[in-house]
């Protein structure tokens, strides 16, 4: 069965520079489309990022020249390099897969990125 684990969570400054990892266990990796979503509290989960089997990328405007999704095929892991970092960027960042973008099948657990001075 497929597993997604977030890492890379953590209290970060604001102007400061993050990277998550998100491993992916069983499935094919190669197939999937991979993507990041973040849920801030009282907020509806929002798509932020995500990458193809191909490698083709789409952001959203609100992290769009800020935040980086990138793969790794052979270590299974999709990445989220975020710079720039701002207060409102602060949430539960989740990664997510499937074989199309608009139809998650996997969800990882989260990993919790606060900004702060």
């Amino acid at each position: 069965q497929v597993q997604l684990v977030e890492s890379g969570g953590g209290l970060v400054q604001p102007g400061g520079s993050l990277r998550l990892s998100c491993a992916v266990s069983g499935g094919i990796f190669r197939l999937y489309t991979m993507g990041w979503y973040r849920q801030a509290p009282g907020k509806q989960r929002e798509l932020i990022a995500t990458i193809t089997s191909g490698g083709s990328t789409n952001y959203a405007d609100s992290v769009k020249g800020r935040f980086t999704i990138s793969r790794d095929n052979t270590k299974k892991t999709v990445y989220l390099q975020m710079i720039s970092l701002k207060p409102e960027d602060t949430a539960v960042y989740y990664c997510s897969a499937g074989y199309v973008t608009d139809k998650v099948i996997y969800w990882g657990q989260g990993t919790q990125v606060t900004v702060s001075s």
